[in-house]
């Protein structure tokens, strides 16, 4: 088996991948992070309120809404992708140093993965908003300047301001590098939470108008994302409490042992 195919294949990681990008995109149709969306794409590029929503003045001439954002595209795609590398960053080292520690205390897998357990199910239940005092973030009242440069900042910004608020999902994800153990792998699970995060930004980007729409319909139905995306968390947590996680685990393991990739 080669480098690559024995990365992705050992371990739950055929489980803990998808779950992790799940989680991210969760996060970002949970009300901490969907109602900001056009207030950062704003931000990032430059541009105001203004011409992002209503009309935008080229040359002194009022021209519609459409042909202003097509001009500018490309930049709230730029910006849109330096934001979200600078989260990256933060949430991707993160994993790499939980990964580390669950390599650490590798002779505990089994009794830290049943304790990992009850917390993801009580990360579950405080996203689905059953347990107060949860669901908080500070804000940085100092934010970089607006427009591309100050892009990549305020992405890392975003990574320390918004983590409690979206702390069950992002900490689910990182319980789950916890039980695969190794920096790498904490890294990689952070990686596809970050791609879950951030392509909704980018494909916000892309076609502005329009996802403007489709999340003005979403967050009339922000509850069920979150009732949802909680009992996903309270289901991973249940099955590594009972040791079921680490059954299927084990019969991923039996069935990848034998598929053999071209790279």
């Amino acid at each position: 088996m080669g480098p690559i195919d024995s990365t992705v294949l050992s371990g739950s990681l055929l489980l803990a991948v998808p779950l992790a990008l799940a989680a991210g995109l969760v996060s970002f149709l949970s009300p901490c992070v969907l109602p900001l969306v056009p207030g950062y794409l704003s931000y990032v590029t430059g541009m105001s309120g203004t011409q992002v929503r209503e009309r935008a003045a080229v040359g002194g001439t009022a021209v519609d809404t459409d042909t202003a954002l097509a001009s500018r595209r490309w930049t709230m795609v730029t910006g849109s992708a330096l934001f979200i590398a600078g989260f990256t960053l933060v949430f991707v080292a993160v994993g790499g140093f939980v990964g580390w520690l669950g390599d650490f205390f590798l002779d505990h897998t089994e009794s830290m993965t049943r304790v990992l357990g009850v917390l993801t199910v009580v990360l579950g239940l405080a996203f689905m908003g059953l347990l107060p005092g949860f669901g908080r973030e500070f804000r940085f009242h100092r934010l970089p300047s607006a427009g591309l440069a100050g892009a990549p900042l305020l992405g890392v910004l975003f990574g320390l301001g918004w983590t409690p608020c979206i702390g069950p999902t992002l900490a689910a994800v990182q319980t789950l590098a916890f039980v695969e153990g190794g920096a790498g792998r904490g890294m990689l699970l952070s990686l596809f939470y970050c791609v879950g995060l951030g392509l909704p930004f980018v494909l916000a980007a892309l076609l502005y108008r329009k996802a403007l729409g489709v999340f003005a319909r979403l967050k009339r139905h922000t509850r069920t994302v979150t009732v949802v995306g909680g009992a996903m968390l309270v289901l991973v947590g249940l099955l590594m409490v009972t040791g079921l996680w680490n059954g299927m685990t084990t019969a991923i393991q039996g069935w990848a042992g034998g598929f053999q990739t071209v790279i």
